[in-house]
């Protein structure tokens, strides 16, 4: 297991389908744009920050190359560090360990570009361990009652919002809480946490999975009184109610156990590096370990699900305000056996065309297309997206 940690902590290495990769294979433009992709529905906020608004922006490459096969996917590297790949070989690093990848966890196009190279999904690169179908929850369900146009009806707004998940293929949903951190009097926030809870179990019915995320806005005391004032809703997880501690996660644990309680812990979504899930792993304080899907990329998050694996515990990568980190987690849930749910911000724009992403009752299907099965609509993306850059080889 060490030898396959280190592999995928340092890049990509010894995947077996590297060599049938075509040497000749150069690339000769890159452009770098804005993907603009709107929600159904205006978001509010959380425990720490304002309204999440209707729109979200993914920072996107196009990769082209002299066989005409062109790379598209997430990545967030900068003009200078993309310039330099111009008339370079992008499959050089799958092939030879020793070349170093200079996109960071902005891997996406380069995959994109080995699954249409080689005609294969990139699950399929990965291992294909995973699901056929990848479960998916409703990540959109803020603080609606806090926006002044549904203060007084916030019942409704909620029913509401649960709804349109359904409509659109979810059976899980993820509901923020901890008002009482910032918006709201701490005790008054507390109880009108646990009174939209119940609204949404009451209309989402008994077998709707129910999960909550207060990010970071309760303590180990607080939560201890939450769940068990709410063990009547049967909440499948409880998400970063507390900063990470595996002392205090340990006395969760327990408490969860003590009092029959079948909520798992999830946390990690805050962390820069890695390296401090390990001994979160190591104690089995956390039960599902949430690295973000754009800060980390494809080989991050499978380094993470690996030590994971190794621990008996789960992955459910966390992802917000992205359509593409959506598509990528998907792939990633196609692999990884210990995958828990995709976090689904519902997104949509008319510039990407992503065929095959299927939600149907908290399923998500991911097409067999090679790489991510992505394109652009180009007259659209000719009329209304400006590039932040077009480099020439």
């Amino acid at each position: 297991m060490e030898s396959e940690l280190a592999c995928r902590a340092d890049g990509i290495r010894n995947w077996p389908w590297a060599g049938d990769l075509p040497t000749d294979v150069r690339i000769t433009r890159i452009i770098g744009f804005d993907l603009v992709s709107r929600r159904p529905k205006f978001v509010g906020r959380n425990s720490r920050l304002g309204d999440h608004g209707d729109t979200a922006t993914d920072r996107m490459v196009r990769l082209f190359t002299n066989a005409g096969v062109e790379g598209l996917g997430y990545c967030a590297a900068d003009e200078s560090v993309l310039a330099v790949m111009l008339g370079t070989d992008p499959f050089a690093q799958f092939r030879n360990p020793s070349v170093e990848n200079p996109l960071a966890e902005g891997t996406m196009p380069l995959w994109d570009l080995v699954g249409k190279a080689l005609g294969k999904p990139v699950y399929e690169l990965l291992g294909a361990r995973g699901p056929k179908r990848v479960p998916a929850y409703d990540g959109s369900i803020y603080f609606a009652d806090l926006i002044p146009e549904y203060a007084g009806n916030w019942p409704e707004r909620f029913r509401w919002e649960i709804d349109l998940g359904r409509k659109q293929g979810h059976t899980a949903f993820k509901v923020k809480i901890g008002r009482g951190a910032k918006w709201m009097p701490a005790e008054e926030g507390f109880e009108r946490d646990k009174a939209v809870l119940t609204t949404i179990r009451e209309d989402a019915g008994p077998e709707a999975v129910i999960g909550v995320d207060a990010n970071n806005g309760y303590d180990l005391a607080r939560t201890k009184r939450f769940l068990t004032e709410t063990a009547d809703l049967n909440l499948a997880f409880i998400e970063e109610m507390f900063p990470e501690d595996v002392e205090q996660n340990l006395e969760l644990q327990a408490f969860l156990k003590e009092h029959g309680l079948g909520a798992l812990v999830c946390d990690g979504e805050t962390q820069d590096t890695l390296e401090p899930l390990r001994p979160l792993m190591e104690a089995g304080a956390v039960d599902i370990y949430q690295a973000d899907m754009r800060r980390f990329g494809i080989e991050g998050i499978l380094t993470e699900a690996a030590w994971a694996e190794e621990c008996g515990l789960k992955v459910a990568p966390h992802n917000w305000g992205s359509l593409i980190g959506y598509i990528m987690i998907l792939h990633i849930g196609r692999e990884i056996p210990n995958f828990y749910m995709a976090e689904h911000d519902p997104l949509d724009t008319d510039v990407l065309i992503a065929e095959g992403y299927d939600l149907e009752n908290g399923l998500a299907t991911v097409p067999a297309t090679p790489g991510f099965g992505l394109a652009l609509d180009e007259e659209r993306f000719a009329a209304g997206v400006n590039p932040r850059f077009d480099l020439l080889a």
